[in-house]
């Protein structure tokens, strides 16, 4: 087993931003279990971590989040 690294700033940061985007949308009744940091980044020391995963998702969901969207726009 390979002994984990420890993480940038960069790296922390992005996983807070994870956090903050789930309590964000559990906040408006969607729920993405899927959202993490992309792990592919994760292969290179020198790798900032730039996108957030976030997953898929079933058609209750997706609806949810179009109704979310949906009404921001219109505020």
């Amino acid at each position: 087993m390979a002994a984990q690294r420890p993480k940038t700033q960069a790296a922390r940061e992005a996983e807070e931003l994870c956090d903050e985007l789930r309590t964000a949308l559990r906040a408006v009744g969607v729920t993405l279990p899927s959202v993490r940091v992309d792990p592919v980044l994760w292969g290179d020391e020198q790798s900032v971590p730039s996108l957030i995963d976030l997953g898929r998702c079933n058609f209750g969901t997706a609806r949810r989040l179009v109704e979310v969207v949906s009404k921001e726009r219109e505020l």
